[in-house]
């Protein structure tokens, strides 16, 4: 970005001594940090009637943004490349907004003003910087999908929040927003989430809301959206914790919301929930729910309790409140950049307060990969995660999960694994649905349904992947890791069983042995070799750990696999003619 038309870099140059010596008086700094290379938000000091060859060059760049941030790009306008807020007239301005719109018709995206605000210079003109997102209508389904988990303790008010952003309408105080998410009869007579539950709610080019509330059905949300965040409704009991693990290990989320009512305050499962946060490095933002039943006070005192928490040396977070759009547009962009920033929310799911803050947000918060990012994933060989195993009448067996790598299409032979005894099982892919509505092309960091034809439920278990026959895939029963260990009452030694989440694989292991130490103690560091007591799983170096037992806790990575040959695990021909119709 080059300083729009003669005289934009002389003109400045006065303003900038003002704009350094009048920074301590203003309430916005007069810089803002230099523009990336890369990433999504460009500056632009002033487009006003641009040359024919200019504006092909301001196209192209839009697109280049465009691209870095998957469909949404952020322009500030008003701004030198080096950060300086010089500020344009009322006149510059609507003549660079006009220029901005011709551009984004050109490259078929929409234009929102997200928020104005005023320069003070020493000058009679007001000048303002304006800030506008930028957001491409999807061609080919191609929308930004998001995946937010929602963690908190139990009541804390989850899955009544997501009742009334995805329906649209305020709860009653008794609990009818939530009626709609729960899967099971227990859940609507205890009033507890038990299950994993999957929400969408869309914003259109226009960052206006898409949801149920026009009676719409999933698959008209997924038309009509540029942008869909699907929601991700974990169980805030303690008893359904192995649950909430497995939500925020095998769905990979991209962000997390920890949900905390005001009259309760930081109680229950809460801590655990931020500590699982924090240890899978998940992003989270907190909303604090329920303040209609509170004074002012018991809200303030919440929050305080909150910041105290986060600024502690174990999560080092900056704790920023939200109270105004103003607020909400700076948290979604600072979020995103620095992962140290904590966007706090106070809001009602009854009175509705503050509920448009919580929206705009959503509707700002750009993704964490580039598209650069992705399209190497999707280069890869084909790699699925089962997370869930249904029956659907007139359909057969249909798994649900997440394409951790490369593409999978209709039609498609794949291999299915590890069984019992280490052997993987071809299959076909006969269709797949994402976000309930049909799709033919499943692209990589997709969470999608794939229904199997006649293949047999009974061979399919959660933790297995299906991968690419040629893929030649690694399952092992003895892995090394090197962990922490968070929490033991006594001491951690061989012979040791704990529970084992890495990714989407849940299983019980035996420690066989500590290198280099006999016992570990609560904040110890070694490498421990486990074995899987039942059967073989298929693990990649470098992933995620986490482990639990009782009140004992680690977390750690996979260092080391011993591989099983791969003669043994040879694809079977021997399963009999039905279940190898390709």
């Amino acid at each position: 970005a080059e300083p729009g038309g003669p005289g934009g870099g002389g003109s400045s140059k006065a303003k900038k001594k003002n704009g350094r010596s009048r920074g301590g008086k203003a309430n916005n700094p007069p810089y803002l940090p230099p523009e990336a290379e890369d990433g999504n938000i460009e500056y632009k000091l002033k487009l006003v009637n641009p040359s024919q060859y200019r504006f092909e060059h301001l196209v192209t760049q839009m697109k280049w943004r465009l691209q870095e941030g998957r469909g949404e790009a952020v322009y500030q306008i008003g701004v030198e490349d080096n950060g300086l807020l010089v500020g344009l007239s009322e006149e510059e301005m609507r003549a660079s907004l006009k220029t901005l719109r011709r551009m984004a018709e050109k490259v078929g995206a929409d234009i929102t003003v997200l928020r104005e605000r005023e320069v003070d210079y020493d000058s009679d003109v007001p000048r303002k910087i304006t800030e506008v997102l930028v957001r491409k209508v999807p061609d080919n389904q191609q929308f930004l999908d998001l995946r937010v988990a929602v963690l908190g303790n139990v009541d804390s008010g989850k899955s009544t929040l997501l009742g009334v952003l995805t329906q649209g309408e305020l709860d009653n105080g008794r609990g009818r927003a939530r009626l709609n998410l729960f899967r099971h009869l227990h859940e609507i007579q205890s009033g507890r989430t038990s299950s994993i539950s999957f929400e969408i709610l869309g914003f259109n080019s226009k960052g206006e809301v898409v949801n149920y509330s026009d009676s719409r059905t999933a698959e008209e949300i997924c038309e009509s959206s540029s942008k869909m965040i699907t929601f991700i409704d974990l169980a805030g009991h303690h008893k359904y914790l192995k649950t909430t693990i497995f939500g925020l290990t095998s769905y990979c989320p991209d962000f997390a919301m920890l949900v905390v009512s005001a009259n309760t305050g930081i109680a229950g499962t809460t801590r655990e929930h931020l500590g699982l946060a924090m240890a899978l490095k998940v992003p989270f933002f907190i909303v604090v729910s329920k303040v209609d039943l509170c004074s002012k006070a018991t809200v303030e005192r919440t929050v305080k309790q909150l910041e105290r928490i986060l600024k502690q040396p174990g999560c080092n977070k900056l704790p920023l409140l939200v109270n105004s759009d103003d607020d909400a547009v700076t948290a979604a962009q600072q979020f995103a950049q620095s992962p140290n920033i904590t966007p706090i929310f106070t809001l009602s799911s009854v009175s509705g307060e503050n509920l448009d803050l919580l929206k705009v947000f959503l509707n700002i918060l750009p993704p964490l990969t580039n598209s650069k990012e992705q399209e190497e994933l999707m280069q890869q060989l084909t790699e699925f995660q089962v997370d869930e195993i249904y029956t659907v009448p007139e359909v057969g067996t249909v798994v649900g999960g997440t394409l951790s790598s490369g593409i999978c299409r209709e039609g498609e032979n794949l291999v299915v694994g590890p069984t019992d005894d280490g052997k993987f099982l071809r299959l076909k892919v006969c269709s797949i649905q994402r976000n309930r509505s049909a799709c033919r092309v499943l692209r990589a960091g997709q969470a999608a349904t794939l229904a199997l034809g006649p293949f047999d439920r009974s061979l399919l278990r959660k933790g297995m992947v299906m991968v690419s026959p040629e893929m030649n895939p690694t399952i092992c029963s003895v892995f090394e890791a090197e962990i922490v260990l968070l929490f033991h009452a006594t001491t951690f030694r061989k012979g040791f069983q704990v529970t084992v989440h890495v990714g989407n694989v849940r299983q019980t292991a035996i420690v066989e042995k500590i290198h280099g130490k006999d016992k570990l103690r609560t904040g110890e560091k070694a490498v421990v070799c486990f074995r899987f007591i039942k059967h073989p799983e298929y693990l990649k170096i470098g992933a995620k750990l986490l482990f639990r037992e009782g009140v004992t806790k680690g977390i750690g990575h996979v260092t080391g696999l011993q591989a099983i040959t791969t003669k043994e695990n040879g694809l079977e021909e021997s399963l009999g003619p039905g279940q190898l119709n390709f």
